[in-house]
């Protein structure tokens, strides 16, 4: 296969994924967003986590909500927990790795806000015990994954929210991602300001 051959592959498959995922996700997409505006409107906040590629999203997710994404607003709490290095480093020497999120939640999370949770397996374990931490201080979770959702998946509760893109690739499952927090952002603008 030539490189031009290999890009147009991953066109198609990358525009396969994301049909299949429109029937799939939309209702998740979409009270995920009332769940988190709703949250917004009550004064919380929204924490994000991921690692690799899915702190990115976090990050980017972030600062969509806090600058803003296609309409001029003011700027909306989010919080990524994957950018304060001191902090994500000093429980990683002190405690381990797989309580840097966790640890950030226990202390800054209220019964008001939301995590948005991603891991393209599901089973990041620093992942799964941040959804665990923000159940212990009364927060909801939106988790966003993919394959079989993981452990992740096992871990929510009925009032949570999971958005589990259908597929086995992680490039493929990262591009969903993020067109899934545009979407949110997009719905979340939409509810508190309109048009």
């Amino acid at each position: 296969m030539n490189l031009l051959d290999r890009i147009e592959s991953s066109f198609i498959d990358s525009i396969a994924v994301k049909q299949a995922a429109l029937s799939e996700l939309q209702n998740p997409v979409a009270l995920a967003a009332q769940l988190i505006t709703h949250s917004l409107l009550a004064g919380g906040k929204v924490l994000c986590c991921g690692n690799g590629g899915s702190a990115s999203t976090s990050q980017h997710f972030s600062a969509l909500m806090m600058n803003g994404f296609e309409l001029e607003r003011p700027g909306l709490p989010t919080i990524a927990l994957t950018t304060d290095t001191s902090t994500l480093s000093s429980i990683a020497n002190d405690d381990s790795f797989e309580q840097v999120f966790a640890k950030q939640i226990m202390a800054l999370g209220h019964s008001d806000d939301i995590l948005l949770a991603i891991s393209t397996s599901g089973n990041s374990g620093n992942v799964v015990n941040a959804i665990d931490a923000a159940h212990d201080r009364g927060l909801h979770v939106v988790a966003l994954t993919g394959k079989s959702g993981g452990e992740m998946a096992a871990r929510l509760q009925p009032d949570d929210i999971e958005i589990r893109v259908p597929s086995e690739s992680t490039a493929r499952t990262q591009e969903v991602h993020q067109l899934v927090i545009h979407c949110l952002c997009d719905l979340i603008d939409h509810q508190l300001i309109g048009q």
